[in-house]
Order: C-alpha cells, then sequence, then structure tokens
C-alpha cells in the first residue's frame, strides 16, 4: 500500500521519526484487520443467519485513506461474503496536514464504494464529518450534504431517521439509519449542559423516535447510528444498535483510551457491549481523524455474524 520511503517520510512529519514506538504508531495507521462478533441478540427470529459487513470513518485523504487503499478495502470487503454492507459515515478526511494530507473529491471515494457488492445491498448513514465539510450547510443548518449526495450519485441508499424491511431465507428484518446527533456545531455560547456527561456542542438531526414509527411489525430491527452515544435511550425493540465514530479511541494504552470523542467517555468506546440485555457494537473505523496515528487500536473491517454464540478475531 506504501513505501518504505513515503511511511519515514510520514513519519517524520507527524514529528515522530526518532522513535519506534512513535513510526509503529503512525505504521498502524495502515494495519486494517477483519473482527468478527458472532451472537444471536434479543427479539431475533429463530434460523434466520445473516451476515453483516460494517465500515466506518473513513476518512478518505491521501496519503492516509487513498483511493487505491480504499479499492482494496472494498475487494476485501466483497470478499467476505456478507449479506448486507452497512456503512456507518465520515467518508471525508478530518484532518489536515498542509501538503502531505490532500482532500479527495467526493465523487472518487463514492465511486470506490460504489463497488460494493451484497445480496442485500449496500446501506449507509452520515457521520459528524460529512455535514461539517459544508460551510454552506452549517450555516442553512440543513442537509443536503456533498458526502449525502456522492453516496445517492453512485446507487448506495443513504438513510437519515428512516427505515427498510428486508428478508433473508424468507425471514424478515428490519434495517434503520439514525441522523447524525453532531451535524451542525453550536457556538461556544450556546453549550448545552443539560444532558448528562457535561456540555454538548452540537446540534442532531437525529430522531429516534420517528424512525421506530415506520416500524410496522414484531420483526427484528436492527439501528445503524454513527455516533454511540443515542445508546442509553435505545429500547428495547431494537435487537441491536451499530455504531461507529469513536475509532476505539485511536490511541490505547494497556486497553485505556485516554480520548474518546464522547459525552459517554470509554462507556462506549469500542466493541461488544451489553446493557441492561440491550445490545451495542461499536466499529472501531478504519481511518483517523486529527492526527494520522493509531495505536493500540488498528483500523479494522468488522464482520456482525448475527445466529450465532461466540466471538472472536481474524
Amino acid at each position: 500500500m506504501i513505501s518504505r520511503r513515503d511511511l519515514l517520510k510520514m513519519t517524520g512529519i507527524a514529528g515522530a521519526g526518532t522513535t519506534a514506538l512513535s513510526g509503529y504508531a503512525l505504521a498502524e495507521v495502515f494495519r486494517e484487520k477483519v473482527t468478527v462478533y458472532n451472537l444471536t441478540p434479543p427479539n431475533w427470529t429463530p434460523g434466520l443467519k445473516l451476515k453483516l459487513a460494517v465500515l466506518a470513518d473513513l476518512h478518505v485523504c491521501e496519503p492516509w485513506m487513498s483511493v487505491e487503499r480504499l479499492q482494496g478495502i472494498v475487494e476485501q470487503t466483497n470478499s467476505l461474503g456478507a449479506d448486507a454492507i452497512l456503512l456507518l459515515g465520515d467518508y471525508v478526511v478530518g484532518h489536515r496536514l498542509g501538503k502531505y494530507s490532500q482532500k479527495v473529491s467526493n465523487g472518487a471515494w463514492a465511486t470506490a464504494l460504489a463497488k460494493l457488492s451484497a445480496s442485500l445491498g449496500v446501506h449507509a448513514v452520515l457521520g459528524n464529518h460529512d455535514w461539517w465539510e459544508s460551510r454552506e450547510v452549517q450555516d442553512r443548518r440543513a442537509g443536503p450534504t456533498p458526502a449525502g449526495l456522492a453516496l445517492q450519485a453512485v446507487g448506495i441508499s443513504v438513510y437519515e431517521n428512516n427505515a427498510v424491511r428486508l428478508e433473508k431465507d424468507g425471514k424478515p428484518f428490519w434495517l434503520a439509519g439514525l441522523g447524525d446527533q453532531w451535524a451542525f456545531k453550536r457556538r461556544d455560547d450556546d453549550y448545552d449542559e443539560s444532558v448528562a456527561g457535561g456540555k454538548v456542542a452540537f446540534d442532531g438531526v437525529d430522531d429516534l423516535p420517528g424512525t421506530l414509527r415506520q416500524i410496522t411489525d414484531d420483526a427484528p430491527l436492527l439501528l445503524m447510528a454513527h455516533e454511540p452515544d443515542i445508546f442509553p435511550v435505545v429500547p428495547e425493540r431494537v435487537s441491536l444498535t451499530i455504531s461507529g465514530h469513536t475509532h476505539g479511541g485511536q490511541v490505547r494504552i494497556l486497553g485505556y483510551a485516554p480520548i474518546v470523542p464522547s459525552r459517554f467517555g470509554s462507556r462506549y468506546a469500542y466493541g461488544h457491549i451489553v446493557e441492561n440485555g440491550r445490545h451495542l457494537v461499536v466499529s472501531g473505523g478504519l481511518g483517523c481523524s486529527s492526527l494520522p496515528i493509531r495505536f493500540g487500536s488498528p483500523p479494522e473491517i468488522v464482520m456482525i455474524e448475527l445466529g450465532g454464540a461466540e466471538e472472536g478475531q481474524v
């Protein structure tokens, strides 16, 4: 994917080229893996076997997540044989490093994602960076976003507080996508401190009650939500919530992530989380935000196999 010479040059750019540890943290940016979760969530139809491939937080840019690298990720994802592919947002870059980090056009990365293929389709939600990318969108505090339009232009369904009923082997289930919870940045003097966990610096376009009202029968319900912060109010009716956004903390030391972009801190930083019988899977994502460094939190494609019992990694 990248030459040793380029890697050393980028290590120097990050100001970390003099230590093996920091060099490893930069190199880990390019070492994606496949993480598998095998579970049977509540309210699941007996005999319904469903494989979901999840791609989150791509943050496409040169050279950290180039179109060429994205094409390789698309090929690897297709090879996993998922029934459906879920895209959890933050397709655009969230950092700048001068001439060494170049934006990739929305059309280019969307065209690469258009090669994704699954029998039950490719389904997407937007992330906060997809909303923040456009000053015009922020000023009018309304969509559509350039990222969302790019996905739709290549035939990928974008969900914003809506749901679709699908079937696998004659057994139905619902797939819903929540609007982004951090869509609009607030001014410093307009923070809301009424929410547990501290100041809220963002307004969302999420409407969980409105999304749930679209469910018309008792078939299992899967919820895509870019940020996992919605999870405490997700009802038992939802069999599984699937999120990204946190990057697993992006830097984890002995399993602890000192910085997690969530009002709940590390509570929903990563992995399969069960609270009061409700299930959440948080992907560590594939790209980087703020700095092109990962340590102890390698980029990952997530496979969720529903109807099993064990978890592991491949």
